[in-house]
């Protein structure tokens, strides 16, 4: 586990939807959004997408296929039926295991104070009097998605470098949650002692920190974090990218890049609500940013 941590520091419903060809790539443009937010929010956060694209990028229509879980939208772009996505960094990597040519990453957000990393943060209620890492052991711990890097994997390999036991044997029971949104619920309706999520850890506790699910859930009533205890903080963790077909024509990728990195200034109401959060902006990024975590997935939970 320590030799994967040094590496990591340096069922979407398309029945019935078949591959597009070129030619209809070029009238419809399909977007898939990862679970772990309840849909409804999911498509107002994203129904910018459909306002705009369609002229930036000389389509007829926008299509969003919200999943029920990362799985969905990997499984997906793996088939060709969606065009592009936002991806959790170990999502990527298990796109990439399966096909490494399947997709490509584009960008990647960039935190208020300039990192291109995230943290999974542990958490517990107020009330529980669980106050440290060591007040939870023998405690139960809440994961989001198989397939979420801050909700799995990350604390898969380093929580047990803090507490010297695998979470298996450290916590009474370990169960998934149905993403991010779901986890930290099934916390604070007491159906799990402790759970992870993800945070910028930029800014304040108190506002859920400048963007990822606890600023989220904070700004839609959803989460006081006056009712949570911090327990832990990850290492940094790249931030999870921007991908498109690779298959796709290269003047239709042009487009889809350039419109992603200008969004931040011409629609930064738009770039905020589609990433949960504030950010300074877009940054390019290539598979090979994700390296350490295609290893440390490799490694752990296989492909």
């Amino acid at each position: 586990m320590t030799a994967i941590r040094t590496v990591l520091l340096a069922g979407i419903a398309l029945a019935g939807v078949t591959a597009p060809t070129f030619a209809q790539e070029m009238d419809v443009i399909r977007i898939g959004i990862l679970g772990g937010e309840n849909e409804t929010d999911r498509l107002a956060n994203n129904q910018c997408l459909i306002d705009l694209l369609p002229e930036a990028l000389g389509v007829k229509e926008v299509k969003l296929f919200p999943a029920a879980d990362y799985d969905g939208v990997i499984q997906g772009l793996l088939g060709g039926t969606l065009d592009i996505a936002g991806l959790g960094a170990s999502g990527f990597a298990k796109v990439y295991l399966a096909d490494p040519e399947a997709v490509e990453p584009f960008n990647t957000t960039v935190q208020l104070d300039g990192a291109m990393g995230y943290h999974s943060i542990l958490l517990a209620r107020k009330d529980s009097g669980i106050d440290t890492l060591e007040a939870a052991k023998g405690k139960t711990l809440g994961y989001a998605d198989p397939d979420s890097t801050s909700g799995y994997l990350i604390p898969l390999v380093t929580l047990p470098e803090q507490t010297g036991m695998a979470n298996d044997e450290y916590f009474s029971a370990t169960s998934f949650n149905g993403g991010h949104e779901n986890n930290v619920l099934a916390l604070l309706d007491h159906k799990v002692d402790v759970a992870v999520t993800w945070t910028s850890g930029v800014g304040e506790f108190s506002e859920g920190y400048s963007s990822g699910n606890t600023r989220s859930m904070a700004d839609k009533g959803m989460l006081d974090m006056e009712d949570v205890t911090q327990l832990w903080l990850s290492p940094l963790i790249p931030n999870g990218p921007n991908v498109m077909r690779s298959d796709l024509p290269q003047a239709m990728k042009d487009k889809i890049v350039a419109f992603y990195t200008n969004l931040p200034e011409t629609n930064y109401e738009c770039f905020s609500g589609i990433e949960r959060g504030d950010y300074k902006g877009y940054a390019p990024v290539d598979a090979d940013f994700y390296k350490p975590i295609i290893d440390a997935r490799k490694a752990t939970i296989g492909g």
